[in-house]
């Protein structure tokens, strides 16, 4: 029989897989189910269990096996791994494990026989449509009502040349967005079969090319939990894996379980054609299982001691992530599968990045104790497959972890948390915030300057799916989350928000043009500072969640992209994209030589004024600030004013060389109307007056460009 092979490492491996299969007993390695010659073999890790089952299915609605296949100890296992070849298997068919063993919660262990579980390395997922996730809670069988893992082919897609695009942080605006919630909505326009599915993101792949982004961060897409969320809701975010190499089965518009493995594939091939990169938030510090009166629904009941860290008890769970469990993810067995995962969605999937969600719990140890160079952390910054790759932390966790400027690697970017708040505070008037607000417009100096790393070490965002959208920030002064059915306990206090006035929408016109101005200031501020910038969907057309902060189990009108808004707020998507085109097309080429930040400001002419001239006012009290920056070569030198003030300020202005430049010209002044709040060089008005008057709450940018002498 012969293989066909591809320029995919992970096919390659699968072809040459034929050649070793061997006798019925099957191999250990490669993990999970492999297509080979005549078959398919079987391989699950279970230290502890005494014996194991292969159960295979002909659909995912059928209620039993068609097959039970036993696994002999002395046959079918080596060291740790069961394993077994069956002949005559081919791609698409479903499986599942049953795992024997002591039930002794004191013990770490959870073995349960009439519990169906799911591969750790299953590629894809069947979901009945009497799934159960409180079934999987209580005694009792659960092979009508599991989901099941599906055998896959990773030679099966032609990717027709499609690489990675391995864009520099430099030149990257991230997109932070959810798969389901960007197309869900009637009013997308789509058919219903497309709404809230992958194919339903590449129909709207000339709106992201319009706004100029240069890479979408898709929330979850692991297979997920949707049951995992109080009774009557659903969990919407997706921050509930239970297969981490599946893609989610509900994102999907062919229902087949293969279906969207292609269409998956089929969304990045797209989207890199159109120049747009795919970073995966991906969930490694907890899973869908929860605590000890959770399910089991596969780690749990495979070697729950290794995949899970355990209290002292071993009964309970320890939970450094406010979801009930963490993973165990420097145990060698945990680690292994995190980067063979990694390496599946770049080799064979095509992803460009990842975002760790919660990523410092991967620092901690099995006892959760910090580790100063925790290994898996240390495996995937050195790891070849994963170099030139995307790698972004969240750098903390729900335990009080905050490692942002301190996270451990070379190759992590890191959500910058400080330039979130600080710019919040600066931009609401709050006293104490200029000189916070100063270094969060140069990248961060005081976190990352010290690490001699370029300035988009920090990930610059105002904010993101975890909290209050653009609009809610500048429209309510408290959260409003009782349709999460928690009386309004749930998510965050501490917003940093203010209302202008008016709590909630308003027909003010007055607060709703200072609304609009804060918003325009915001994104400004993401799009101008030193760092990599990133924005939530929906902010570039004031996308409302009502004031809710925690919308992680609201599927619905609430938390999906409303397509009425890109016309409804055409001003402020013109702004954010006008910002967005000019920060990529003025950045250095991609062959340009990568800067540390600390360089770049000993290399740049920097300038800071208040509203005269080289008088900053750092005082307590200041709410106004001014910077003059030349570019590196010299050419351009830009001058912006800030008032976070509630009265207009007269800025002086720099004198200029009629000789040496062509004189100011005002390219964005957040207080005007549109299109005069932000133009193109040829557009811009020349400023001939000694000084510029900046309205309360706004960002005035004047430019100017230097001749050659």
């Amino acid at each position: 029989m012969e293989i066909l092979k591809d320029d995919n490492p992970a096919a390659e491996r699968t072809a040459d897989f034929c050649a070793y299969t061997g006798s019925g007993s099957g191999k250990s390695y490669p993990l999970g189910a492999t297509i080979g010659c005549g078959g398919v073999n079987f391989s699950v890790y279970s230290k502890n269990s005494s014996s194991m089952e292969l159960l295979l299915f002909d659909s995912a609605t059928v209620p039993l096996p068609s097959r039970i296949i036993p696994l002999d100890p002395k046959r079918n296992r080596t060291s740790h791994y069961w394993h077994v070849f069956v002949p005559g298997l081919r791609v698409g068919q479903i499986y599942a494990y049953r795992a024997h063993g002591p039930f002794e919660p004191q013990r770490g262990l959870r073995f349960d026989p009439a519990k169906v579980l799911l591969d750790p390395y299953g590629k894809a997922v069947a979901v009945p449509e009497r799934y159960d996730r409180n079934a999987a809670s209580r005694a009792g069988d659960t092979t009508a009502t599991a989901m099941k893992s599906v055998v896959t082919d990773p030679r099966s897609y032609d990717w027709e040349g499609d690489l990675p695009l391995k864009r520099p942080f430099s030149r990257t605006v991230i997109y932070e967005m959810h798969v389901g919630g960007f197309t869900r909505n009637p009013n997308s326009g789509l058919p219903q079969e497309k709404r809230g599915t992958f194919a339903g993101l590449v129909e709207k792949i000339p709106y992201l090319k319009d706004l100029g982004i240069t890479a979408v961060e898709l929330l979850p897409v692991f297979q997920f939990d949707w049951q995992d969320c109080p009774a009557g809701l659903t969990n919407y975010w997706g921050y509930s894996p239970i297969s981490f190499f599946a893609p989610h089965h509900a994102y999907s518009s062919d229902k087949d379980p293969l279906g969207v493995l292609d269409e998956f594939r089929d969304m990045v091939k797209t989207l890199h054609r159109a120049g747009i990169e795919v970073i995966l938030d991906v969930v490694f510090n907890h899973t869908a299982e929860g605590n000890e009166h959770g399910p089991t629904l596969s780690f749990k009941g495979l070697e729950n001691g290794v995949y899970y860290m355990l209290a002292e008890n071993g009964a309970s769970y320890a939970d450094f992530t406010g979801t009930g469990n963490t993973l165990n993810a420097n145990h060698s067995i945990v680690r292994r599968m995190i980067v063979d995962c990694l390496h599946y969605w770049v080799e064979v999937m095509h992803v460009d990045g990842f975002r760790f969600d919660l990523a410092s719990i991967l620092s901690r140890d099995q006892n959760g104790c910090p580790m100063a160079n925790p290994p898996i952390l240390r495996d995937i910054d050195s790891d070849p497959v994963l170099a030139g790759i995307k790698l972004i932390a969240e750098a903390w966790d729900a335990a009080g972890l905050y490692q942002v400027g301190s996270f451990v690697g070379d190759n992590w970017k890191e959500w910058n948390g400080r330039f979130r708040d600080d710019v919040r505070h600066f931009f609401r008037g709050d006293d104490w915030s200029v000189r916070n607000f100063a270094s969060r417009l140069l990248g961060s100096p005081d976190i990352f300057g010290h690490e001699e790393r370029e300035p988009e070490q920090s990930i610059n965002f105002i904010t993101c799916h975890d909290g209050f959208t653009l609009n809610d920030l500048v429209s309510y002064n408290v959260k409003h989350n009782e349709a999460n059915g928690e009386g309004n306990r749930d998510g965050n206090d501490f917003n940093l928000s203010w209302n202008c006035g008016v709590e909630g929408a308003t027909g003010d016109p007055y607060i709703e043009k200072l609304r609009n101005r804060q918003v325009k200031n915001l994104l400004a501020m993401t799009l101008i500072s030193l760092g990599a910038p990133m924005l939530q969907m929906g902010d570039e057309v004031r996308r409302s969640q009502h004031g809710n902060n925690n919308a992680y189990c609201q599927d619905n009108e609430l938390s999906w992209f409303d397509w009425t808004l890109p016309d409804r707020h055409h001003d402020i998507f013109r702004f954010a994209s006008y910002l967005i085109r000019r920060r990529v097309d003025l950045e250095p080429a991609p062959e340009a030589p990568v800067e540390s930040l600390n360089q770049i400001l000993r290399r740049s002419r920097i300038e800071w004024h208040g509203v005269r001239l080289n008088q900053p006012d750092w005082n307590d009290d200041s709410h106004s600030l001014a910077v003059t920056a030349w570019s590196l070569d010299g050419r351009l030198v830009y001058h912006l004013m800030f008032n976070a003030y509630r009265e207009a300020l007269g800025f002086q202005l720099p004198r200029l060389s009629q000789e040496t430049s062509s004189g100011w010209r005002r390219v964005m002044d957040t207080f005007l109307e549109s299109p005069y709040d932000i133009c193109p060089w040829g557009d811009a008005p020349r400023i001939t007056d000694p000084g510029y008057l900046v309205q309360p709450y706004s960002i005035v940018a004047l430019v100017t460009l230097v001749r050659r002498t």
